[in-house]
Parts: C-alpha cells; structure tokens; sequence
C-alpha cells in the first residue's frame, strides 16, 4: 500500500492564527539556540511579571476538595452568580445563573456559541482588524466572516453607516471587541448605540468581546454593550486572563441577556455543547467570585504612575520619537497598534519586516495583517514589558527601519 501524507481536514482551509505562528516557531528556535527573544506577540501578563491577585489563589486552594469532580456543564453556581452580579451592578438585570456558562478561556466559549449558532454559508460582521479567533471559530463553523471597516483615521473606531450596508439575509450576527484589541480603541456610547440598533433592527445576535473592561486609560470609559442592546440576544463575553492577570487558569464566561424567550432554543444548544465537552476547568472557577467582588487591583495598574500607564506612555513616546513610526494612543487594553510610513518605506511589508526584527534583535511583534486588515503597514506590539524594555525594543526596531530605509532608497535610484 502506498504511504500517504496525512493532510490537515479542509475545514482548517483558509483558517490562520498567526500570533502564534511561523513567527512564534521561528523564535522557538532561537531561544533554542540560546538567544534571549522579547516576545511581544501575545498578551501574556505572566510573562512580564504581573501576578494573579493573592486573594485569587488562595480561592482556588481554600476550595480544592470541592473540586475534585465535574461540575455542572455551564459551571459552579457561585461563579455563575458572581457574574450575574456584575451585570446587576451595570444595570442589565435580565440575566440569570442560567443564562451564564463558564468555558475554559473565552476562547472556548466563541467556539461554543458560534458552533449552536451558524448555518453553512450564514455571515458574522467582524470588524477590521479584528482578533483572529473571531474569524477563525467562524470559518471553522461552516460561517463566512464580512469585515466591517474600523478606520485608522477614525481612531480605530467601527464605521457604523459602513456596517450597516454589509448585512445580507444570510447575516446571523456582530461581533463588537471593546476594548479593542488588536488596537486599543474604546468606543464611545453613541458608537455602541449605533452597533446596537443595527443588530436590533436586523435581528442579529450581538457578540460583544469584552475581556479587556476595565482596563482603560486617562478619560476612556467603557460602556457594557448590554446595557444599550435590549432587544435582540446579546452575549458578553470576558474572564479573568487580562483584567486578573490569570491566563493559565482557562476562565472565560459567556453572559447572555437581551432576548431571551426568543432565544431558549439556541440557549438549550448552548447547553447540549456544554455538556458535551463535561464542564470547563473546575478549581480556576472558585477565583470568579473573589475576582469580581474584591478589590479591582487593575485600576491603579491604569492609573497615571501605574505600570500598565507608564508602559502605554513608553510606547507612545517612542513612536514619538521615531522617523517612520505613527499611532493612535491606545485607550484602553494592553496593545498598540503601529503603522509605518510607507512614503519613507515605500516597498514596507509586515510579515517581512515582522521576521527581520526577529532575526537581526530578537524582538517578536505581531504583523498587522495578522488581523485581517486589507493593508501590510501595521504591526502590533503588547504593552506589557516596563518602560525600560520597550525603550530598549523601540530602538532595535528604528535600526531595522532605518536598514529598510535605506534599501529602499538604493532601490529607486538604480
């Protein structure tokens, strides 16, 4: 019998996630090699120092005997009822415990709500540049991804008159990320009440991807999508990996509110998914009702002479000081994302320059189309390192800029 290659299914066809990609295994294999790489591609608190609050741990120990065995499918009640507190607090009070599941990250919990809700062919709005699970759990559930605009010149912000001319019969939903990340855009009330209306007025679901709420900087307020969309379902998704500084706990949580009695037999999909995977790790949910009812430790890391502030001012100022750099100052999240000025570099390429940096400074950023955007002048960089790392980052990379600069003039003189 002839030996075949073992390919990939084609449902992977067409889906990326090159965060951790070919970038990332190439700088596997330098740190491999014994180079120390700055790795700026992943929002990994963790990896920079910041700790999970102490309350939270001691959570998690104080109730491990009571985590030894499954749980209920959609999770522990406390946790369940801590985030329905929560949305009380921000002045949505149709959700119930029942209306909450617990997943291993958000990311599970995308998977899960976009597999019980699309047809082959059905289309989700996602906005340009988006966070790449978005489009991938869509594509691999049978969906098409339509990208609704979010201009630079803007602010990053969703072009609502744009978004509306994108939806189609076969348009099931809208995903809204505020905080924004790849960007750190947060959107304004009246931006949200536009995103809103569309989904009400076209009966799509809202996705709203919060994760990042309650990190905001300066005059930034972030607005819960739940309070302004009240007739059509809406999911609001967040958990403890950024706001509490707990990645490697996998907990995530979807909160669905709006529409409900129209909803119930979707919801009961939701639960036959979430039965079907038994229940999501057990002893990071005993950390939801401390996280959200303790002292948000957050708000003075995003507080002028807070870490997470002073990081954010570092990037800003070297973008500053850069000949080719330019950015919106990111308002919220932990991200920046970075043009390059292309009549300096006229022949700039992301996934290029992205992979030179790494080779030549061992620095490892995110390229900007990593985010589905139509256009390869941008890259993202995390916040997270201290002042003096980013400092030191930002000057390998006006180096690789001012080499490509340089090659470029060579070029148009020959």
């Amino acid at each position: 019998m002839p030996i075949r290659t073992l390919e990939p299914s084609s449902h992977l066809k067409g889906v990326r996630y090159e965060i951790r990609g070919k970038l990332a295994r190439r700088a596997q294999e330098l740190e491999r090699q014994g180079y120390e790489v700055i790795s700026l591609n992943i929002g990994n608190p963790g990896l920079f120092g910041f700790r999970t609050p102490e309350t939270m741990r001691l959570a998690m120990i104080e109730n491990l005997h009571a985590a030894e065995g499954y749980c209920n499918q959609k999770g522990i009640f406390p946790a369940r009822e801590a985030v329905v507190m929560q949305q009380q607090e921000r002045g949505v009070f149709d959700t119930t415990a029942d209306h909450v599941f617990i997943g291993n990250g958000v990311s599970e919990l995308i998977d899960l709500t976009l597999r019980a809700l699309l047809e082959t062919g059905d289309e989700v709005l996602i906005p340009s540049p988006d966070y790449p699970l978005w489009t991938a759990a869509t594509t691999l559930n049978g969906g098409r991804a339509v990208y609704y605009p979010c201009p630079e010149d803007q602010g990053f912000n969703p072009d609502v008159d744009a978004i509306e001319k994108l939806v189609t019969p076969r348009t099931r939903a809208i995903v809204v990320i505020n905080p924004n990340n790849p960007t750190g855009a947060v959107y304004s009330r009246e931006c949200l009440r536009g995103l809103a209306r569309i989904a009400e007025k076209h009966g799509l679901v809202m996705l709203a991807d919060e994760i990042y709420d309650r990190m905001v900087y300066d005059d930034a307020e972030f607005i819960p999508m739940a309070t302004l969309c009240r007739d059509t379902l809406c999911a609001t998704f967040s958990g403890l990996s950024k706001v509490y500084r707990a990645c490697g706990y996998r907990v995530g949580w979807v909160a669905f509110s709006g529409a409900l009695e129209r909803a119930e037999p979707f919801l009961r999909g939701m639960d036959l998914l979430a039965a079907l995977r038994l229940c999501s790790n057990v002893p990071g949910q005993w950390a939801v009702q401390t996280a959200l009812g303790g002292f948000q430790s957050i708000v003075p890391l995003c507080s002028p002479g807070g870490r997470l502030y002073q990081s954010r001012q570092a990037v800003i100022d070297a973008v500053a000081r850069s000949r080719f750099l330019h950015v919106v100052p990111p308002r919220g999240s932990m991200y920046a994302f970075i043009g390059v000025d292309r009549m300096l570099i006229p022949d700039f390429d992301d996934e290029a320059f992205a992979m030179e940096l790494l080779e030549q400074k061992h620095v490892l950023v995110a390229p900007g189309s990593s985010f589905n955007t139509p256009y390869r002048d941008h890259f993202r960089v995390t916040t997270l390192p201290d002042e003096d790392v980013l400092t030191e980052v930002f000057r390998r990379i006006e180096d690789v800029l001012t080499q490509l600069a340089q090659q470029s003039s060579k070029l148009a003189s020959v």
